[in-house]
């Protein structure tokens, strides 16, 4: 069973309708008790950082969430539901995240290194995933050429500790676009618009 944390914002029925795809069992709730008890949690997010998380603590679901994770069950965060497992994001003010993960979520226009620059945003259509170490999440991925998936962001993450990431793509600079920590994995692109790749990975998810 995998359980869809259902706050109001994102592409829920998109991302159901995918895992319903590779076989699993779905359940869409906002219920704390619901997702404090799951076998899988997948948090998705679509627009603003600060919205989304300002909604997910508006439903209390927040503790419910943190619980879920420290019993060890696999959580997934999709797109803006990977940005919100960092320490904090930086769009439209500065927005605390749910902690998961150490490090920022900053603009494009923000290199790593401080220096604007002239990309155009939303970094929008498909790029390669360049893996940085083997997972499970992988598993079979090369099966299907060369693993491309579909992006649409403005924001990326920058971590604090670079062995949180499992893969990067690459667009005017390389970000993270696949992060793990222990149970907690993240992917920045959309693996419900990304045809075999994105499948096969939410397929292995549903196997961790």
């Amino acid at each position: 069973m995998v359980t869809i944390i259902d706050y109001g914002i994102g592409n829920l029925r998109s991302i159901e309708k995918a895992f319903q795809a590779v076989g699993a069992d779905v359940l869409r709730t906002d219920d704390p008790d619901a997702i404090a008890v799951a076998e899988r949690l997948v948090l998705p997010g679509v627009g603003a950082f600060g919205s989304c998380i300002n909604e997910i603590r508006s439903r209390e679901v927040e503790d419910a969430i943190h619980a879920a994770i420290d019993r060890g069950i696999p959580f997934l965060g999709v797109c803006v539901g990977m940005q919100l497992l960092f320490d904090e994001g930086l769009e439209h003010g500065t927005h605390q995240g749910l902690g998961l993960l150490p490090g920022q979520v900053v603009h494009f226009h923000r290199a790593a290194h401080g220096a604007a620059t002239d990309l155009k945003v939303p970094h929008m259509g498909w790029n390669v995933l360049s893996p940085t170490r083997s997972s499970p999440l992988f598993d079979g991925l090369d099966e299907g050429g060369e693993p491309y998936v579909y992006f649409v962001h403005s924001y990326h993450a920058v971590t604090a500790d670079a062995s949180d990431v499992l893969a990067t793509s690459r667009y005017g600079h390389a970000f993270p676009a696949v992060v793990q920590r222990d149970n907690v994995f993240g992917v920045q692109f959309h693996p419900e618009k990304s045809q075999y790749h994105g499948l096969r990975i939410l397929e292995n998810f549903t196997h961790l």
